[in-house]
């Protein structure tokens, strides 16, 4: 990817662009901020800062709306390597970390729909049938007591229904739903981070394959050195340092391509665990890297930090704890519940819905804390810290956000500046090499010379192939810093 400092600083004018627009969503949430509970100073001011630094953007001022689960698509398709493509499709399917997400969510979805239940009447049914016996006493004095037996079969029903009139099953709900959007936005995330972070394993391996090759052509090269140098020594034509010196290179290189080979081994063991396959019967086939790397759009829109299913976490948190504030709010005033209940009681089956077994009430209660030696006041108290504690991950989850898309951007121009560097290094270490082994040859230098620059050649060969892959590990993650694919390619 190629840019230079006026892209950057564009890139930088609209990330900061949908950064003020994310936090006017978040005014707009302490807006409705439930009674008593003050959250508009930090946003305000944080809000102004914003504009201040962005004073010529242009860009229209409007409430943020999170937009993580917007459809990124699969965007390490952009990289057009098949092997890549299918492990993505298997992790997506059978990694545990996605599974455990996947599993909050609906946990969480299953909890907004209890605390929805809630704020409806709750309607019961139920029957009893019951014998009893009884030693009765007699009714009048110097009477006989009497045993009798009888039956007592009752079918009734029941309502209730608490009055919200101080909100606080509403502000019950509303914690439910914005719990459930935040654990749909850290599935959204964990599926992002685990798409990255494979890729990221992916390349590695890749460019670990592309130094084994490189390293066991050097080898091959200096076995054929070895062996000819030793043929030279017994015919006399060279001496024992010359075939020393090979020697320790050979044995140097041997070395670097064991570690490489451990290497290679760990990173495909986390690509198992990624892929959600044991590590001892995942098998990765050598391959070289692949040799397009997509550009990623220079034009990135203002809401770029609204896609960051993170961001949007972070964002729900605090409308999560902005409603439970309203919930420790509400505790100072009554509960109110209205109830009815209905139903037949009689001794005998057949007569039970005889009009004279007919049964009803009609009522409500109300309770009201009068003294609780101060824990309604200390849970107000928590959640307002809950709620800047929410309030401050959030900022954080962002200028971290911002971070991330410099790092990847000054990144990839510096491995691209690198890179092109390096290849550059790489051929004059090739000359160099072509020049030693003619003058050695002619007996104007010492093998030492030779082996010198055969160790420079493997080097920078191998520093090549690093850096081919961080290009490929950055872009991954850049990508990720965006919040994943894009609309128009």
């Amino acid at each position: 990817m190629t840019s230079n400092n006026a892209t950057t600083a564009s890139i930088r004018a609209s990330l900061l662009a949908g950064l003020s627009a994310l936090t006017a969503g978040l005014v707009g949430c302490a807006a409705h901020a439930p009674p008593k509970v003050d959250q508009a100073g930090a946003p305000v001011a944080w809000q102004s800062q914003v504009q201040a630094s962005t004073p010529t953007s242009g860009t229209p001022w409007r409430i943020a709306r999170p937009d993580d689960v917007a459809d990124k698509g699969p965007w390490w398709q952009l990289f057009q390597d098949d092997t890549l493509n299918g492990l993505q499709q298997q992790a997506l399917s059978a990694s545990p970390t996605l599974m455990a997400a996947s599993a909050r969510w609906r946990q969480a979805r299953d909890l907004a729909d209890i605390s929805g239940a809630s704020r409806l009447p709750r309607v019961d049914v139920g029957s009893r049938g019951t014998r009893t016996s009884a030693n009765r006493p007699a009714a009048t004095s110097g009477g006989q007591a009497v045993s009798s037996i009888q039956n007592d079969i009752v079918l009734n029903g029941t309502v209730s229904y608490e009055l919200d009139l101080f909100g606080r099953l509403q502000y019950d709900q509303q914690a439910a739903l914005a719990f459930e959007q935040q654990a749909q936005a850290d599935l959204l995330n964990v599926r992002l981070v685990l798409s990255a972070d494979l890729a990221a394993y992916y390349f590695s391996v890749r460019a670990t394959d592309a130094e084994i090759a490189v390293v066991q052509q050097g080898l091959d090269a200096q076995n054929r050195a070895f062996q000819l140098l030793t043929a030279r020594y017994e015919g006399g034509a060279s001496s024992r340092l010359d075939v020393s010196q090979q020697q320790a290179l050979l044995d140097g290189t041997l070395t670097q391509l064991t570690l490489l080979k451990k290497q290679r081994l760990q990173l495909e063991h986390a690509l198992a665990t990624l892929t959600g396959t044991p590590a001892s019967t995942f098998k990765l086939v050598p391959a070289s890297l692949p040799g397009w790397t997509p550009s990623v759009p220079v034009a990135l829109p203002s809401d770029v930090l609204q896609r960051r299913p993170d961001v949007a976490s972070a964002e729900r948190a605090v409308a999560v704890a902005n409603a439970q504030a309203g919930v420790a709010s509400a505790a100072w005033f009554p509960s109110i519940t209205l109830g009815a209940s209905g139903g037949w009681e009689a001794r005998d089956i057949a007569k039970l819905i005889d009009a004279p077994s007919l049964l009803w009430a009609v009522g409500g209660s109300m309770a009201q804390t009068v003294f609780d030696g101060g824990r309604t006041r200390a849970r107000e108290d928590q959640a307002r810290a809950g709620h800047e504690l929410a309030l401050a991950n959030y900022r954080q989850t962002v200028l971290r956000a911002l971070q991330e898309v410099e790092d990847g951007l000054s990144s990839l121009n510096a491995l691209d500046t690198a890179q092109t560097q390096s290849q550059a290094a790489a051929q004059s270490a090739q000359k160099v090499l072509d020049i030693a082994q003619a003058r050695y040859a002619g007996g104007l230098a010492t093998y030492l010379d030779v082996v010198t620059a055969q160790q420079n050649v493997l080097n920078n060969q191998r520093l090549s192939s690093q850096l081919r892959g961080q290009q490929l590990q950055a872009t991954s993650y850049l990508i990720k810093a965006l919040g994943g694919g894009w609309q128009a390619l």
